[in-house]
């Protein structure tokens, strides 16, 4: 049954959902390395209360966008409409890819950039790199503008906690986290209770279910071994945070001296090694995420790791008899940090506006828009994903996937996963991520190999002068 916006955020609050946001604060200066100085953007035409970026009327705007379980609908039919709306004379040219990097690396090169970019999926560009080549605008004019349809707020005060601080990088605010998304392990609610399965909340259950599981010529688990590979990187980080606590997560994010050997990350490898060589199926390493979900859409799997995104992404091949729900990752021991309904929750969908864009102040202004009540709702409507705006979405049928993540929220209270933020800090290191986890889950190195060759590029990068370094105080 679908419940409102209105109800969820009755029901749960915003503090669960803050937190892990909350954490991921930045020091103001970058620890070594040389950054680009921040791109002030300067206004190029007027300034007033409806304009407060003094954008040019007629000046085109590109827009590209990642087409991937959000689709592009949104942005064509909703938040393009509305700077249409605003700027009739000005024309605006729409791109969509699930490969962003390779589509528009070479166009950054060349200086030909499009002026609001959606730098999601599994080729996203490398955000670090391209602020320290100035590419990248500051927004803090974005979070200090007038929120639209919020009478005397500006929009850092609208946004739910934590917002402002994901986005910055050497101090400054580059990347705005749209979305909200839920990490964690995603079943078929209807086919558990036909069964009568009881969901694993230890890691004992956990294994007993994958017993069950083959007997039944079922796969306990499994991941796209291509394209999609960090889904799993993610879960191992996650498994690791549960053991250890959020600090494992934080010390890996600080390049700290040994963080990715900690003992809970060899634990977490470990326990998750130990499940796909008992209950996996290798032929998963050869396919992507869209051909691991059909598979688990046909009951084959039961467990796939993911974000709330995966309904909307299904949403066409999903047959009646599926309906998806959250589970946290079962406790791996009974000492845990963290109990079993700790999961991830974190902003997703980074967007930013090119510096050297020919519209850099109509970037800002879309991305104002966006941020509106109809900008965030019309986003809900067409993706049926949250956005950091809250309280917009009010009317709206929230899906199964959202009203299980709710459930889990409010079960979970402040036990919150931290988000890694390595995956944006320091690109090399999260591109090794997805090419040893494929190693170790495929059972070519050992755990406390993966966490080696891991812990030897955190430490290659540490040393790297040219690097900028971020740190994180939670």
């Amino acid at each position: 049954m679908s419940v409102s916006r209105r109800d969820l955020l009755r029901n749960a609050g915003l503090a669960a959902l803050a937190l892990p946001l909350a954490a991921c604060v930045t020091d103001n200066k970058a620890k070594s390395g040389t950054a680009a100085s921040p791109s002030t953007v300067l206004n190029s035409g007027p300034v007033s209360a409806s304009n407060p970026f003094g954008v040019e009327a007629a000046r085109p705007l590109e827009v590209v966008v990642f087409s991937g379980g959000n689709g592009e609908k949104y942005a064509t039919e909703v938040h393009e409409v509305m700077y249409k709306k605003e700027f009739p004379q000005s024309t605006i040219k729409h791109g969509a890819t699930q490969k962003i990097g390779t589509t528009l690396r070479p166009r950054f090169i060349s200086g030909d950039v499009p002026d609001v970019v959606n730098n999601s999926g599994p080729e996203a560009l490398d955000v670090q790199a391209l602020v320290a080549e100035g590419q990248v605008a500051d927004l803090s004019s974005l979070f200090e503008a007038p929120a639209i349809g919020f009478d005397g707020k500006k929009i850092k005060d609208v946004v739910i906690g934590g917002v402002y601080e994901s986005s910055l990088i050497d101090g400054v605010p580059r990347v705005l986290q749209y979305s909200v998304g839920h990490r964690a392990l995603w079943y078929n609610a209807k086919l558990f209770q036909a069964k009568g399965w009881k969901v694993p909340t230890t890691w004992e259950e956990f294994k007993a279910l994958g017993q069950t599981a083959k007997a039944d010529n079922r796969t306990l688990f499994a991941y796209p071994g291509q394209v999609g590979p960090f889904y799993q990187l993610w879960n191992l980080l996650y498994t690791a945070a549960k053991i250890g606590g959020n600090k494992v997560i934080v010390d890996i994010d600080n390049l700290g001296d040994g963080a990715w050997q900690a003992p809970a990350m060899i634990q977490s490898v470990s326990a998750w090694v130990e499940i796909q060589t008992d209950f996996g199926d290798k032929s998963y390493f050869g396919l992507d995420h869209t051909q691991t979900q059909v598979r688990q859409l046909q009951d084959k799997v039961l467990f796939y790791p993911c974000g709330s995104w995966i309904e909307g992404e299904m949403a066409k091949d999903k047959p009646a008899t599926f309906e998806y729900a959250l589970a946290p990752i079962p406790s791996v021991t009974a000492s845990d940090a963290m109990p079993y309904g700790a999961f991830m929750v974190a902003g997703t969908e980074a967007y930013f506006v090119s510096a050297k864009g020919k519209n850099p102040q109509g970037g800002l202004e879309y991305l104002r828009l966006m941020l509106s009540k109809e900008g965030s709702h019309g986003y809900t409507e067409k993706t049926g994903n949250l956005t950091v705006v809250p309280g917009t979405a009010d009317g709206l049928s929230l899906t199964s996937a959202l009203t299980s993540a709710d459930k889990a929220m409010q079960a979970a209270g402040k036990n919150i996963i931290t988000d890694a933020r390595f995956e944006t800090w320091y690109k090399e290191l999260f591109d090794e991520g997805k090419t040893q986890v494929n190693a170790v889950m495929s059972g070519r190195i050992s755990p406390q190999q993966f966490c080696d060759a891991m812990q030897k590029k955190a430490d290659a990068l540490k040393k790297d002068s040219s690097v900028a370094k971020q740190t994180r105080t939670a």
